[in-house]
């Protein structure tokens, strides 16, 4: 098996980047999900609510973040001094507010009033201890510090779709692409779909990852990146074949064991 491909997302809910390379931090990919939106109240908005957020392309230099979009011109970001507490999942984090141009420019976009907060201390946001160790730590992704998926899943998952519309009369949908999952890295070569669920442990190039859990979908799998409108697949079909424990399911978590570094066409070993 081989590593087909990486991705990160600088700013949660907001378009993603490819990478033929990257540094593996214990909280994850090199400027993955540093940064998020708010609302006016402080609660935590995603592109669940809010699918428009996709088109935004937030980009790093360095630390440097600049926004752009549809709607406005490109926009650097400058974090404030100010700092608050937003909860994600049941965890309070502190994060900096990234001022009033920012939250602007994103309630322009968004069409509604939020804020743009960064994680300035990716160390600060502990992982679920049911599923990691007291010393893990993530960024701001949903859960874990990456999320894997394979091309021999997909695969599987589009001729599942093609007969889900096929039995229901329904004309054969073009395959979903990759990104609609929103993974940290893509495998290529698993001998069989889903083989990822068994895995417990694996090495990436010279990185060793812990296979923490598996990855649990929402609606935001079922939001068309061209279009910024919600169907019913992929979660259509996933509750037919991958649904247990009263939630649909595909990819795994990672965490990693040290940093390193790790790249386009590494070889994958399960462990």
């Amino acid at each position: 098996m081989k590593l087909a491909s990486m991705h990160y997302y600088p700013v949660k809910s907001t378009a993603g980047h490819e990478v033929r390379e990257a540094e593996v931090h214990p909280w994850g990919l090199a400027g993955d999900r540093r940064y998020l939106i708010t609302d006016e109240h402080g609660e935590v908005v995603t592109a669940r609510e809010e699918p428009r957020l996709l088109s935004c392309v937030a980009r790093l230099d360095g630390d440097a973040l600049t926004l752009t979009g549809p709607h406005a011109g490109p926009l650097p970001v400058t974090p404030t001094a100010s700092r608050s507490t937003v909860t994600m999942g049941r965890t309070p984090i502190e994060l900096t507010d990234c001022g009033d141009d920012a939250a602007r420019w994103l309630s322009g976009l968004a069409g509604r009033q939020v804020r743009l907060k960064w994680l300035d201390d990716p160390t600060r946001r502990p992982v679920n201890p049911q599923y990691g160790l007291p010393t893990d730590r993530v960024s701001l992704a949903d859960g874990y510090p990456l999320l894997l998926t394979t091309t021999a899943s997909l695969d599987r998952l589009n001729d599942w779709i093609v007969e889900t519309a096929l039995e229901r009369g329904e004309e054969a949908p073009a395959p979903l692409p990759m990104h609609r999952f929103r993974p940290s890295v893509v495998i290529d070569g698993a001998a069989e779909p889903f083989a990822e669920d068994g895995w417990k442990r694996i090495r990436i190039g010279a990185v060793e990852f812990r296979v923490s859990k598996g990855c649990d979908r929402c609606v935001m799998t079922t939001i068309d990146t061209a279009t910024y409108t919600k169907g019913k697949e992929p979660i259509r079909t996933l509750s037919r074949h991958r649904k247990w424990d009263g939630k649909v399911w595909f990819g795994v978590n990672l965490i990693p064991d040290a940093p390193g570094r790790i790249a386009q066409g590494d070889s994958v070993t399960i462990l």
